[in-house]
């Protein structure tokens, strides 16, 4: 329907979209013309803006002498002009005869004297090339200070076992290196896979071989901790004490004390003797998961589920020094048999720690990206991990650099998914490493004799960021 103006005479109605495009139109009319036009140039504020900029860019090397003042000797006049790519303005400025002003020269800016700073042969230099001054020629060159890795061979595969019927969760050597035992989801222990012990009821989650008696002791599932005695291949004591399952256990080295951590977050000394609970270091948040002992303070450290590191006093019973460098839960920590330090490994990267005081030294240069369940390093420097998705690295533990990725292969019969790698330990020499899997088997590395420098050679970049947690 149309309507009527205030004179009468009839008005089209218009769309709501017609009168935007109107709008638009009447817009562009009015402002379209002098869009692209700017004001005009202020001469006064033009040179109290470049004024401005050369001081704070060129301020430290307006003064310096040319080219030609050094080679006529001390007695000529040194020039205070700075020779700049030249515009129309500062040509105009030039032939108006202004001390200040700043003189367009095609030439090369004057090179800075020589340093003097003793122990420094580095030579200043302002290169010409460059409309603007970069901080980067007067900075020394710092090469890396990052230790450049250990050559190491790769290691191969050359032996599977098999006789576990379920995952195999746990390994330990002799102290003679003559054999090694096993514990494994069937609930079973396996001797030099000839002598099988029973008695657990659960999965066997940890093992050790005392060096000054003919015991074993296991941990499981079932919240039992027991001693072997190899001799009569029976158990003769029982550890009472955990609330939960038992996750980890090891040896102290020069006392009669086994050390114990589990789900209910505490880690359990014992008497070995006595069976004696002689205290319980609590603290943690959240299942203790590693352990291990050495003979000097401190001498317990312990990782757990709530993502950290814990230093004990054993006398004390009391925490030294807690670590929280890890973000997720520190499944595993090997001890250097040689050095006074420590790795350790979450979901989020591997890290490693100096003794006695737990200070942090650096990551390791890669990361796996998976659950990191276990991780040994020998006397020669070469650190292994073992991943939730079966992935097996090696690395040099002075550098942090990763040398080799390799990845289990599950046997027939198995799932892919079982490709997963739940324990690993050298033995005693070092030279033989043993991987405990999901697919039931024992696998044995060494490392491959026939490889050398030439034909492996170190892939090493040093980092350009370290972090410093």
């Amino acid at each position: 329907m149309a309507t009527t103006a205030a004179d009468g005479l009839p008005v089209e109605p218009q769309s709501l979209k017609k009168l935007s495009l109107k709008s638009l139109k009447r817009s562009l009319d009015l402002f379209a013309p002098a869009h692209s036009l700017l004001f005009a140039p202020d001469a006064e504020s033009k040179r109290i803006r470049t004024g401005c900029k050369v001081r704070a860019e060129y301020g430290a090397v307006k003064d310096l002498p040319t080219e030609q003042g050094r080679g006529q000797g001390k007695g000529t006049s040194v020039s205070t002009a700075l020779a700049l790519p030249g515009t129309q303005d500062t040509k105009d400025a030039h032939r108006e005869g202004t001390s200040n002003a700043i003189v367009p020269a095609p030439l090369m800016l004057p090179k800075a004297p020589e340093s003097t700073i003793p122990g420094k042969n580095t030579t200043l230099s302002i290169p010409g090339s460059s409309d603007r001054f970069s901080t980067s020629a007067l900075m020394e060159r710092i090469p890396s200070r990052w230790p450049r890795p250990t050559w190491h061979a790769p290691w191969k595969n050359y032996r599977v076992i098999s006789g576990h019927l379920g995952w195999v969760r746990s390994i330990a050597f002799d102290p003679g290196n003559e054999w090694f035992c096993t514990g494994s989801a069937d609930r079973t222990i396996k001797v030099r896979s000839t002598l099988t012990l029973t008695g657990h009821i659960e999965q066997i989650r940890g093992l050790a071989v005392s060096q000054r008696h003919t015991y074993l002791f296991s941990a499981g599932d079932d919240k039992q901790v027991k001693c072997w005695d190899l001799e009569q291949n029976k158990v003769i004591r029982s550890y009472h004490g955990h609330l939960s399952g038992v996750y980890c256990l090891a040896l102290h080295p020069t006392i009669d004390i086994l050390l114990t951590g589990g789900r209910d977050s505490v880690c359990r000394v014992w008497d070995i003797r006595t069976k004696a609970h002689v205290s319980a270091l609590t603290g943690h948040d959240n299942t203790v998961c590693s352990v291990f002992a050495r003979p000097t303070d401190p001498q317990v450290v312990t990782g757990s589920h709530d993502s950290t590191i814990k230093l004990w006093d054993l006398v004390a019973g009391r925490t030294m020094c807690t670590l929280t460098h890890h973000k997720k839960s520190v499944r595993a920590m090997a001890l250097h048999p040689k050095e006074k330090s420590f790795a350790s490994a979450s979901a989020d990267n591997i890290k490693k720690f100096s003794l006695p005081k737990g200070e942090f030294l650096h990551n390791m240069l890669s990361r796996q990206k998976t659950v990191i369940n276990s991780m040994a390093v020998n006397e020669d420097g070469v650190m292994a991990t073992g991943g939730d998705n079966g992935s097996l690295w090696f690395w040099d533990w002075k550098s942090g650099h990763n040398f080799q990725q390799e990845q289990t292969i599950v046997q027939p019969g198995s799932l892919e998914s079982e490709a997963c790698i739940y324990a690993l330990s050298y033995d005693v020499s070092g030279s033989r490493l043993v991987s405990c899997e999901a697919d039931k088997t024992i696998k044995m590395w060494k490392e491959d004799l026939t490889a050398t420098p030439e034909t492996h050679p170190i892939n090493f970049k040093p980092p350009k960021d370290i972090r410093r947690y």
